[in-house]
């Protein structure tokens, strides 16, 4: 799959003001990844993915999927799409809806039912095996979601907010069905502003901000190197705990407290002066930019 300077802009209301929901879009998705697509509500993550999908037609750019230009028939036979908002047939049963699917993806009747019924399975709704729609859960429904998009076993899998209504568990099922569908040998890509997810499934990322990318590539690359500080537990001794280095802060852990040093302090030094005074060291960790960090870092500068 690629994006190339994809743009989009829209007219609204009676006197059609332009609104620029994309602006140069540009990405690559690899054979076999898992590739995350982040940004938060309103960043143009939604659009995209409908231009990549052939729904909605870009203002400007170009889109690819297996190398052939969108829209392309031949191109939607090898994927499986989730919408942000999927609609259902509320008076089917899941069965009954993923047959439909199938029949749409001209899967043969006897390898119909197979899929449908190990997919049921798979996402966890044995349980409401014959029940219609309308008596799912936003959870369960979205669940019904994921499965059809895997009904016709496809290459490329795209999911626009997979966890949206999950619960804990679902969201654990969900990623290890990530994890499970890339060792199977599929690409991945989905949209999410639930960094944690990300961090547990994705090989590569892109960031979206105000409709713009503003970094693509490895959680490892993109992520800093440098110690931004480290939390030095402690247990206070008779003479209590060391003056504090300038900008240190501290809290009270569960088995003693906790000190935040910042960037650039000689936590060797403080270590030692915590060992005069007779403090008993309980751990040292060392805190280096997380994908929350560059998150943020990168929407201030958006």
């Amino acid at each position: 799959m690629r994006a190339d300077a994809l743009a989009k802009t829209f007219r609204l209301g009676f006197f059609r003001k332009r609104v620029e929901a994309v602006r140069d879009v540009g990405f690559d998705v690899n054979r076999g990844e898992v590739f995350g697509f982040l940004g938060p509500n309103g960043a143009g993550k939604t659009t995209t993915l409908k231009m990549l999908m052939g729904l909605v037609f870009p203002t400007r750019g170009r889109a690819e999927v297996f190398g052939l230009p969108v829209p392309s028939l031949a191109a939607k036979r090898r994927l499986g799409y989730l919408p942000e908002t999927p609609y259902f047939y509320d008076y089917l049963s899941p069965e009954e809806f993923l047959d439909l699917v199938g029949a749409l993806s001209d899967v043969p009747p006897v390898e119909r039912r197979k899929r449908r019924d190990r997919l049921i399975s798979r996402v966890g709704l044995d349980h409401a095996r014959g029940r219609p729609l309308r008596k799912f859960s936003k959870g369960m429904l979205q669940r019904v979601g994921i499965a059809q998009a895997l009904m016709g076993e496809p290459e490329l899998v795209v999911f626009d907010e997979p966890m949206t209504g999950l619960d804990p568990v679902g969201r654990k099922e969900i990623r290890d069905l990530i994890l499970e569908l890339r060792a199977e040998g599929r690409t991945v890509f989905y949209s999410t502003h639930i960094l944690t997810d990300v961090e547990l499934t994705c090989d590569r990322v892109a960031m979206v901000f105000a409709g713009t990318i503003r970094s693509v590539g490895p959680l490892g690359e993109l992520l800093s190197a440098r110690l931004l500080s480290t939390e030095v537990c402690l247990r206070p001794g008779a003479q209590g705990l060391p003056p504090l280095p300038a900008g240190a802060s501290q809290h009270r852990a569960v088995e003693g407290v906790a000190v935040n040093l910042p960037e650039g302090t000689d936590v060797d030094a403080f270590l030692s002066a915590a060992l005069a005074v007779g403090a008993h060291v309980l751990s040292v960790s060392s805190h280096k930019e997380s994908l929350e960090d560059l998150f943020i870092r990168e929407a201030a500068q958006a």
